[in-house]
């Protein structure tokens, strides 16, 4: 049988209304590095694993990923399981009586022909994420689905999802119940961090500054890198230095003395200064925040971040194992 024959007997949604940044995503894709590829993938870890375990997917399933707004979908052939996670405000519309209901994150719902789900928008928040029971049938590229737009590598040719495009999911719903979790969606404004390679680059005013002074979400942040405003840091060495690998959470200082933390599409090697690096377990919540609101940073050694990430991958598997299944 043909591929497009097969492609014609898959369910699928139509994309009514792409929203805002709506991508495939996943883990990420590593290894290539020094190819100039970024790992990419998912921005907020936490969401994306809690919304494939409550359609009991494998944790590494892709998902869609939006921020601000989400797509409005329809699905036009088939029946699925789905669950929305993070803070996020949606809608389905069933086709057999019209009915629309808000929905509930972390949860999920069976989606049968003709229904439609309307993510309308993350709430004091930026992204949120769209799971569905098998996954997305899409062709992965290194061994992931993960769009990275800038590169144009991914699915959908590398690009963000747009009107009329076709999402196609590999196998219809096989499971009868559905499942709940209760999650706490946190908020706080005290990023923990490490010292970074060029600390000693900056002032001891800029130093105490930095770690005692809050600093505004800018409107240029976007999935590559989140640009601050704030007290000037001062660097008393050299704004530049000889390019070099980099990680997300990267806290770069450019010549203008603005930090700039880069997030998961970031450069692979940078040649600003950097004072800080963002520990694992905070940046889930670092890329939740807004424009306009304030973060303040705190300096915290290696051991520390090591039982912080220890104790946030705990939390997840925790959420996990108390999902309750519902009729």
């Amino acid at each position: 049988m043909n591929s497009k024959i097969l492609t014609m007997n898959k369910s699928f949604f139509k994309v009514l209304r792409a929203g805002i940044n709506t991508t495939y995503q996943d883990e990420g894709r590593f290894g290539l590095q020094h190819l100039g590829i970024a790992a990419g993938g998912c921005m907020d870890y936490k969401n994306f694993f809690l919304g494939n375990s409550l359609v009991k997917n494998k944790s590494q399933e892709g998902v869609i990923e939006f921020a601000y707004q989400g797509p409005l979908l329809r699905l036009m052939k088939g029946n699925t399981k789905i669950a929305i996670t993070g803070n996020v405000y949606f809608q389905i519309i069933y086709s057999k009586n019209d009915k629309k209901i808000d929905g509930e994150c972390y949860r999920s719902y069976d989606l049968m022909e003709g229904d439609q789900i309307d993510i309308i928008a993350t709430q004091k928040s930026v992204y949120g994420y769209l799971s569905v029971e098998n996954g997305f049938d899409v062709k992965p590229f290194f061994n992931s689905i993960s769009t990275l737009s800038r590169a144009q590598i991914g699915p959908n040719e590398g690009k963000k999802l747009n009107t009329d495009n076709e999402i196609f999911i590999k196998e219809n719903s096989k499971i009868k119940n559905n499942f709940i979790s209760k999650v706490s969606f946190k908020t706080k404004n005290i990023i923990r961090v490490l010292k970074g390679f060029q600390y000693d680059y900056f002032s001891e005013k800029s130093k105490k500054d930095f770690f005692s002074k809050s600093y505004n979400i800018t409107n240029l942040t976007d999935r590559m890198g989140m640009r601050l405003e704030g007290e000037t840091i001062n660097n008393i060495v050299n704004t530049n230095i000889k390019s070099e690998g980099i990680t997300k959470g990267a806290i770069q200082i450019p010549a203008d003395g603005q930090p700039i933390i880069l997030l998961t599409d970031h450069p692979t090697i940078g040649g600003y200064p950097k004072i800080a690096n963002v520990i694992s377990a905070d940046y889930d919540v670092l890329i939740q925040k807004t424009p306009g609101e304030n973060i303040e940073f705190k300096l915290i050694e290696l051991n520390e971040a090591e039982e912080l990430y220890k104790e946030y991958l705990a939390e997840i598997k925790e959420i996990i194992k108390d999902i309750k299944e519902i009729n």
